[in-house]
């Protein structure tokens, strides 16, 4: 393959793994309602987490069986994913507050990814099998799509909320249910394992 396709290909990969709804994008947003700065923080530490955990898979170097572990990883993200919510929730009683953009907000963040089932199952299958399709360009390609939704869609939640601020609370609330239903839904996939 070229590796204009290849980047290409990459960074259309990318935006399909940064842009659907989810764990990461429900902090990322909970965050930039009250802080830019905050949202993009967050938006490096889910960035990072995907660097760690295509780091981990390509250093395997084959097809990792995670079928005696697939229990484990839900259960892990459904507990992370409860306490996540629960601060969420905690947070949005003080629209006042905010989110500490610095080292908390970037390991809150990063504990999320790397803990994320999806995240983790993604990077298993779909990434193991399109970075060796495309090779180190089509990874170029996606983490370039993945550095764009960093910055723009914090960007889109901060601008919206500082023109309402009233849509504050609701986002954090809806960002905390979306979390909640994500642990439900790995905790009832943890328990058929």
């Amino acid at each position: 393959m070229n590796a204009l396709p290849d980047l290409g290909f990459g960074f259309l990969l990318g935006l399909s793994l940064t842009i659907p709804p989810g764990p990461m994008n429900a902090l990322i947003a909970s965050v930039s309602a009250r802080t830019y700065r905050g949202g993009v923080v967050t938006g490096l530490g889910a960035m990072s987490a995907d660097l760690i955990l295509g780091g981990l898979v390509f250093a395997l170097d084959s097809v990792v069986r995670l079928a005696p572990v697939v229990r484990w990883v839900y259960a892990g993200g459904a507990v992370v994913m409860v306490v996540l919510a629960s601060r969420l929730l905690g947070s949005s009683a003080d629209e006042g507050g905010s989110f500490e953009p610095g080292i908390v907000t970037f390991t809150r963040a990063l504990g999320l990814g790397v803990s994320n089932p999806f995240q983790i199952i993604w990077w298993i299958t779909a990434g193991l099998a399109f970075a060796y399709l495309g090779g180190p360009v089509l990874l170029a390609g996606l983490f370039g799509a993945i550095a764009v939704w960093v910055v723009s869609f914090p960007l889109a939640v901060h601008a919206g909320t500082r023109k309402y601020p009233a849509a504050r609370r609701p986002v954090a609330w809806g960002s905390a249910a979306i979390l909640l239903g994500f642990a439900a839904y790995f905790a009832v996939l943890a328990a058929r394992g």
